[in-house]
């Protein structure tokens, strides 16, 4: 549910009124707006800026535009993309729904049918994202919306085209607690990056704790680089596949 904006929010953002506030987190803000046809839409803000600088936006424009063509039955689909003063957001549809984070907080862990339907449509959907040309590298549960009709992943902010140069360039680049360790180091990030976070993801769902604790950044970060968590509780099938992909070794983990 969205609140007020805040003295500080910008009322517009290029075509795009905004109405409220729907969530904040480290890479930007998230809010509700309307578009010019009056349909509801999802706008986020980021706080990275990418200046002048025309590599960054030519990355920027690349990432959204990818975005846009993954098959919405799966996704948020990103509508439109922009640059306010050197910020830049990105215009999503609206989904209806609580993200797995609040379903997860309000009812428990997802057990049975209900956890393997959410493997099943949130690996299909990364299989979309890549299929697509592009990494998320925030893939997390605040990220995927259950809406009535199967989960959707959102919220492309820190997407990546596939191929291009990836590499964090010490940057944080993600969510401490579902980072792979590639991102934590400084490394390449591709593909791969996003199964070791569906893998983290499922085992929160399963559980209803971050895998890799939710304390200090640098307490998790060590525990993402250096710990293997325990998917014992899981069903075998499921167990084995979210344990390849929390492989340390970006090589070993499958693909979606």
């Amino acid at each position: 549910m969205a609140v007020t904006l805040e003295p500080d929010d910008p009322e517009r953002l290029g075509r795009y009124e905004l109405t409220g506030r729907l969530g904040e987190g480290g890479q930007g803000v998230v809010y509700a707006g309307r578009g010019p046809d009056g349909g509801d839409v999802a706008v986020k803000l980021l706080r990275a800026s990418i200046g002048r600088d025309p590599k960054a936006r030519d990355r920027f424009v690349r990432a959204t535009g990818a975005a846009g063509r993954v098959a919405d039955f799966c996704t948020a689909r990103v509508l439109d993309a922009g640059v306010h003063g050197d910020r830049p957001y990105i215009v999503s549809a609206s989904v209806p729904g609580p993200s797995l984070l609040t379903l997860v907080d309000e009812e428990g862990p997802r057990t049975g049918a209900a956890l393997r339907r959410l493997a099943i449509a949130t690996a299909t959907a990364l299989a979309a994202v890549h299929h697509a040309g592009i990494a998320h590298r925030d893939f997390k549960p605040p990220n995927v919306l259950m809406a009535e009709d199967g989960p959707r992943v959102t919220d492309f902010g820190t997407a990546e085209a596939l191929g291009g140069t990836s590499a964090t360039t010490g940057q944080i680049v993600g969510t401490p607690a579902y980072m792979a360790p590639e991102q934590v180091s400084g490394q390449e990030t591709g593909a791969w990056t996003d199964m070791f976070a569906w893998g983290a993801t499922i085992l929160f769902a399963a559980t209803g704790r971050p895998p890799f604790g939710d304390d200090t950044v640098p307490a998790v970060m060590h525990r993402v680089l250096h710990d293997t968590p325990d998917t014992g509780m899981l069903p075998p099938p499921l167990a084995d596949l979210v344990t390849a992909c929390l492989a340390k070794d970006p090589a070993r983990r499958p693909a979606a």
